[in-house]
């Protein structure tokens, strides 16, 4: 809350200062499409201030910041494996993504060996982040608004948005349903894009620069981490192909199975029939074929230490049976097949034809040692921010 006050005090000021320029006030409007140009300031702390708008809700109970909480690594705080609705009963059935460094997050694409790369959303069907903006605000199951038109009119309502988006977008913005809701998403868009979203400052980051050190059992993860020989971590989890890569993501932003189990206690709070598949990128309307059948992005590992629960469903609530569960694919071992939080098997792949068997079987076992180191490794790539959630 005290940052959402420091940006209305913000907005106010470049709100003056755009009244005061005629120029300035004059190329906005004539070069909508290009406001970041205009101002950059003024649009993201406009972003910032609708991201914590829960007015934009059916109920006015629920904001973007519900499921995506700053405070939390941008993903739902409330600890819940899918979010809850507006509605207060409405309960999805996958996990709400980080939005931190969704930014960078390529448009969704086919690569150069012709498979699927980036996109939003665990289907990539959201191509760019201002489309991704506007899927919350009109989702029956979340945030529960209508239509475009009844969210320019909660818009309206607003005497900041009322002089901040004509100075912005042109005059009549807010009186034009598709004007407003599209300059709604560029301004969360322009938001998710600062640095608040992808700060590049964790502890990782800090020893890359020699600004701090690793603990043994760190560097061994990190060994662990990018080994062609024992693990296949950086197969999926690692962008550039320069280990010491400044500005690494942690994910190749692209689609595979890694055979995740379903989640039947969500399918019992959510209604949805046990055994149901999830298409994963299959379901993607731009994409629709069964090859793609129960293969789901790469998530960023970046803030992964502080952002349970894990996987698509939020089936694992511990970052340690995550990397336990890819340790049961090299093992032989009865007790490495069991989820160390139910005591029992981790269940079947939902979608077996497409598993990613070649790099999910790879390298040795590992043993308890090494799935710590590599656990411990994991925690280093946490923003400063949210360090302290670390010992919590």
């Amino acid at each position: 809350m005290k940052r959402y006050a420091l940006a209305i005090s913000l907005l106010a000021t470049v709100t003056t200062a755009l009244a005061s320029d005629g120029a300035m006030l004059l190329a906005a409007r004539e070069s909508a499409t290009d406001v970041a140009a205009a101002d950059p300031e003024a649009l993201a702390t406009l972003g910032e201030i609708l991201l914590f708008d829960s007015n934009l809700s059916l109920h006015r109970t629920q904001s973007c910041a519900t499921c995506h909480d700053p405070g939390r690594g941008f993903t739902d705080s409330r600890g819940l494996a899918a979010s809850l609705g507006d509605d207060g009963k409405s309960l999805g059935d996958r996990n709400a993504p980080t939005a931190a460094y969704a930014a960078l997050v390529p448009p969704l694409h086919r690569g150069r060996d012709s498979q699927w790369v980036g996109g939003l959303f665990h289907d990539g069907r959201a191509p760019t982040l201002e489309d991704q903006t506007g899927g919350p605000p009109l989702n029956p199951s979340e945030m529960g608004m209508p239509d475009k038109a009844a969210v320019a009119e909660r818009l309206r309502e607003n005497a900041v948005y009322q002089s901040v988006f004509p100075k912005l977008f042109g005059a009549g913005t807010l009186e034009a349903p598709d004007a407003a809701y599209e300059a709604l998403t560029k301004a969360i868009a322009a938001f998710e894009r600062t640095d608040m979203f992808a700060a590049f400052d964790s502890r990782y980051d800090r020893f890359l620069r020699g600004e701090a050190k690793l603990t043994n059992e760190e560097e061994l993860g990190r060994v662990l981490f990018f080994s062609e020989q024992f693990t296949n971590c950086s197969q999926c989890h690692q962008l550039s192909r320069r280990q010491m890569d400044p500005r690494e993501t942690f994910t190749d932003h692209r689609y595979h199975n890694i055979g995740v189990p379903e989640n039947t206690q969500l399918r019992q709070a959510n209604g949805v029939t046990a055994g149901t598949v999830d298409p994963g990128l299959a379901g993607n309307p731009h994409v629709n074929s069964l090859e793609e059948r129960g293969k789901f992005r790469t998530p960023t590992l970046r803030n992964v230490a502080v952002t349970s629960p894990y996987m698509h469903n939020g089936v694992f609530e511990d970052l340690r049976t995550v990397v336990s569960f890819y340790n049961r694919y090299n093992s032989t071992a009865a007790e490495a097949q069991l989820n160390p939080e139910t005591g029992k098997p981790f269940g079947f792949p939902p979608v077996p034809e497409t598993l990613a068997v070649k790099e999910l079987t790879h390298g040795p076992a590992l043993d308890d040692r090494r799935v710590d180191a590599l656990v411990d490794f994991l925690k280093t790539l946490t923003d400063a921010r949210y360090e302290k959630l670390l010992v919590e």
